[in-house]
């Protein structure tokens, strides 16, 4: 089992149940999903920059990418229906743990001038969504081997009901939102 897997078991779902005051424990928030996307723009002139994203986030993942294809054309973009311009990856169980451990303890901190994530990019549903500028702050990455920086969104989905019990969970997950402060004996 991941360590952040098994510290959700031992200390999380205590804590949340303090806070929040649940009687079953199936009430308990947990994340359900880590869903990321990589949109490509660039991918209508240079359609082998699919090919080099796809295999960069397979790497970041740990699970293989797919390739995302445009619904409509659209003149304008010179876009035509089918073409691919991106690609995305949705992880879930023991992966999904290993992934926001990466993101949290080795991937975030490498971010320059950092000073954590932003508390209010939840959705009223105690999803959260995060975008990262530079994918080269995964260590699975090879800075010489990439041909231009991309980034991409992460979408944490949780079973919390409100983004206060959404921004608590991940908190004690170990996020580093900014500004954003609660009782340190809730946290531990």
């Amino acid at each position: 089992m991941a360590g952040v897997q098994e510290y959700y078991k031992k200390e999380c779902i205590s804590k949340l149940m303090n806070r929040f005051g649940y009687k079953n424990i199936m009430e308990v928030p947990r994340i359900e999903k880590i869903s990321l996307n990589m949109g490509l723009g660039e991918a209508v002139q240079n359609p082998k920059i699919v090919e080099s994203a796809s295999l960069e986030l397979t790497l970041i993942a740990g699970q293989k990418a797919v390739v995302t294809r445009a619904k409509k054309s659209i003149a304008t973009f010179k876009l035509r229906e089918g073409m691919p311009i991106g690609c995305r990856v949705t992880l879930r169980r023991t992966r999904m743990y290993d992934f926001y451990n990466k993101l949290v303890n080795i991937a975030l901190p490498r971010v320059r001038d950092f000073r954590g994530v932003n508390p209010k990019g939840f959705d009223g549903r105690g999803n959260y969504s995060l975008g990262i500028k530079e994918h080269i702050i995964f260590p699975e990455v090879d800075y010489d081997k990439i041909d231009k920086i991309k980034g991409f969104n992460i979408t944490i989905t949780t079973s919390a009901k409100t983004d206060e019990e959404g921004r608590f969970l991940l908190k004690v997950l170990g996020m580093p939102f900014k500004n954003y402060k609660i009782q340190e004996e809730e946290v531990g």
